[in-house]
């Protein structure tokens, strides 16, 4: 009965006689940024923005989707919660019907 309650729990980290690793976090760093593209040639409307205090960080991209949306992320991201997000959609999705099917012309 003694040899039981002396053995290791078996989801305790084996003991090597040596004290536990010292685990050294660097303190996270604040920092702020954003930026957006809007070019109605190419078709491109996209931008991005975050922000940090060193411990959370939250903020938002946009993207226009080929469909004719708008999609939205806005997240918070900690070592606590981990990323945490919410989509939106803005819009109609719009497909453009099919194109008529012609086989190719045969070799004559």
């Amino acid at each position: 009965m003694a040899v039981a309650w002396a053995a290791p729990h078996p989801d305790a980290p084996p003991a090597y006689g040596y004290p536990p690793p010292v685990v050294y976090k660097e303190p996270g760093m604040p920092f702020e940024f954003a930026y957006a593209v809007k070019d109605d040639y190419a078709g491109n409307d996209f931008a991005h923005e975050e922000k940090s205090d060193g411990d959370v960080t939250s903020g938002s991209y946009r993207i226009l989707l080929p469909d004719g949306r708008v999609q939205t992320v806005t997240f918070n991201a900690d070592h606590h919660n981990g990323f945490v997000a919410k989509v939106a959609y803005e819009g109609e999705a719009v497909h453009p019907p099919p194109a008529p099917y012609h086989p190719p012309a045969g070799y004559a």
